[in-house]
């Protein structure tokens, strides 16, 4: 059977964790026994790592928890995606920490694995607000003009993605890179890799507070620009 890695970054997410754990973890079954849910969780001042700890050893042996990451998002990623690649994961499916997703519409990415590449979550209506589904138009938007892709959704939660495809392209990015989904699905499209995207839900915050802010995504775009000018010089077909 397939191993999958599901694997999500974590932040002071103590009113979240335990139920998203639950909702996930049952993904699991039915897989390789190789197959593992990851969480990276560093840099949080809650009771979210004691929480973890507490599934681990009581209910979940097949969840990790990595804590030697960076704080951030981004290279929390990074960090997840390198950790399933060097462990043999076939598949590799990420989401986040925060119970916006719905484990429910994982299935059928699952049972079209063997299709494609990549299978890409689609927020064609967003719980979280107007401004964030406008800077993912700017994203996308921007995306076109610098590398000539379009996609409908460039940094959606909900990805389903073969190992050995991300791994081609995770180097193409520095360890401490802040946007690396928004590449990924970049470096998926304009490599041609055979892909797709699914609508998926996207329900609003229930729990906790989203340590991304706007002011926050700003300056991480504003950042992008550069970073962007930078990752195309770098791409060849």
């Amino acid at each position: 059977m397939d191993s999958l890695y599901i694997v999500m970054p974590a932040y002071n997410e103590e009113a979240n964790i335990e139920k998203v754990v639950d909702s996930w973890y049952p993904k699991l079954y039915g897989k390789s026994d190789d197959s593992r849910l990851v969480i990276a969780d560093f840099g949080s001042t809650d009771r979210t790592r004691e929480i973890l700890n507490g599934l681990q050893k009581d209910k979940y042996p097949k969840l990790l928890v990595l804590d030697t990451t960076n704080k951030f998002h981004g290279p929390k990623l990074i960090a997840l995606y390198d950790y399933a690649i060097k462990n043999g994961a076939d598949y590799i499916f990420q989401t986040d920490s925060d119970g916006q997703t719905n484990p429910e519409e994982f299935d059928s990415f699952w049972e079209s694995r063997e299709q494609f590449a990549g299978i890409f979550g689609n927020r064609t209506v967003r719980g979280d607000g107007k401004d964030r589904a406008f800077v993912e138009k700017v994203v996308c938007f921007l995306l076109k003009l610098y590398f000539g892709v379009k996609v409908p959704d460039a940094n959606a939660p909900f990805r389903l993605m073969k190992s050995d495809v991300v791994k081609r392209y995770l180097n193409k990015m520095p360890a401490d890179y802040n946007l690396p989904n928004i590449m990924i699905t970049t470096f998926f499209s304009y490599y041609e890799e055979s892909m797709t995207f699914r609508e998926i839900s996207f329900k609003p915050r229930t729990a906790g507070v989203n340590s991304v802010n706007i002011p926050r995504i700003i300056k991480i775009g504003w950042k992008a620009l550069g970073d962007f000018r930078v990752l195309k010089k770098g791409m060849r077909k």
